[in-house]
């Protein structure tokens, strides 16, 4: 099908919805779906038209031009914008192009961020906690809820490992490609003789999933509770509130232990589970998405990584696109790495553009 038959498709598609939704009969049910697919089509729609506008332009440009009775002001203009047409009408259509690439089913959904110190001790954890805190500024700027789940600190304000939920609009499309080792070269504050140290963290983030996408049998989670620990001092809970949830049959383990009752750190704890469960099962659908995500992840070992944080050059290099900034602070505090997220973004939908063609 070329690009024409499939602009037509999803103008009739837009019209019918139209229709369907303005049915007397339409069940709320429905409504709700069709809206739905409405809205996801509006923006394709929206610059199907441009597209069109622009074409029609060229073509009445065009005429001007090769009309002899046209004074030569006219066809001077008419000629300007038929060469600036020509230039922007490609641009326009690879835009619709993106728009009408297949969406990952979890991209509208919202995350789980999970952030674990991986090789180099303190200063790992350090690591951990300044990539959690570079989490929370950006999904400040993007207008996203930030929902502190879970940590666990060491002794000089690190994390070994930290959780939090994050909600909004097209969380999940914009960090999913976050996933993976994050490499830091720095001197850590604990080195005397100003020695740079390489360390390592991980960074994975999960689709958030509700319990009507996924169904968990009760008989098959195991809960724990217990006290929780930290570092010490008003931090720690004397009671046992802390909860670990293991689910039989997969194995798999999860702990919240941040909030003072028991009842919140379960529903943190199971909302990491659903969202784990949903992960392994996705994994297990598809073994080739499986070895990308581990490739990914790795160990936390600092020979594996996905990014680099150079803070004496100042710089941060996303190795899986070779791009470099040269503007660590702004990437750390949040206002850059949306730069580092969109350029991945682009470069995942050229690939995707490049196997259609």
């Amino acid at each position: 099908m070329d690009l024409g038959e499939k602009l037509a498709n999803v103008a009739d598609r837009y019209q019918e919805l139209e229709a369907l939704i303005a049915a007397p009969n339409i069940t709320p049910e429905n409504l709700v779906k069709m809206n739905k697919e409405l809205a996801a089509l509006a923006p394709v729609v929206e610059a199907i038209g441009e597209y069109r506008r622009m074409q029609k332009s060229l073509t009445e440009a065009k005429e001007i031009m090769d009309d002899t009775a046209t004074d030569k002001d006219m066809r001077e203009l008419a000629e300007a914008e038929y060469y600036q047409l020509k230039d922007d009408l490609p641009a326009k259509e690879k835009e619709i192009k993106i728009l009408l690439l297949p969406k990952d089913a979890d991209d509208e959904k919202n995350a789980i961020l999970e952030v674990r110190a991986g090789t180099g001790g303190d200063e790992a954890a350090l690591f951990a906690a300044d990539l959690f805190e570079m989490y929370q500024r950006y999904a400040e700027t993007q207008g996203w809820k930030f929902e502190f789940m879970d940590a666990s600190e060491n002794e000089i304000g690190g994390y070994k490992e930290a959780s939090a939920s994050i909600s909004g609009k097209g969380v999940f499309a914009k960090l999913k490609f976050e996933s993976g080792a994050h490499r830091v070269q720095r001197v850590p504050t604990t080195e005397s003789q100003g020695r740079v140290h390489t360390s390592a963290a991980t960074v994975a983030v999960l689709p958030e999933i509700e319990e009507v996408d996924i169904y968990i049998n009760p008989a098959d989670v195991k809960m724990e509770a217990y006290r929780s620990s930290g570092a010490g001092g008003q931090k720690v809970n004397k009671t046992s509130s802390a909860v670990r949830l293991t689910h039989v049959p997969t194995g798999i383990v999860v702990e919240s232990q941040e909030e003072r009752s028991q009842f919140k750190n379960r529903d943190n704890a199971m909302r990491k589970l659903r969202a784990k469960l949903y992960n392994a099962q996705k994994e297990a659908a598809d073994s080739a998405y499986a070895e990308n995500r581990k490739q990914q992840v790795g160990s936390g070992d600092r020979s594996e990584r996905i990014r680099t944080y150079n803070f004496p050059q100042g710089r941060v290099t996303d190795h899986r696109i070779n791009l470099t900034l040269y503007k660590l602070d702004e990437v750390m505090n949040g206002s850059a790495l949306g730069e580092i997220i969109d350029a991945l973004i682009a470069d995942d939908q050229a690939q995707k553009l490049a196997s259609l063609e």
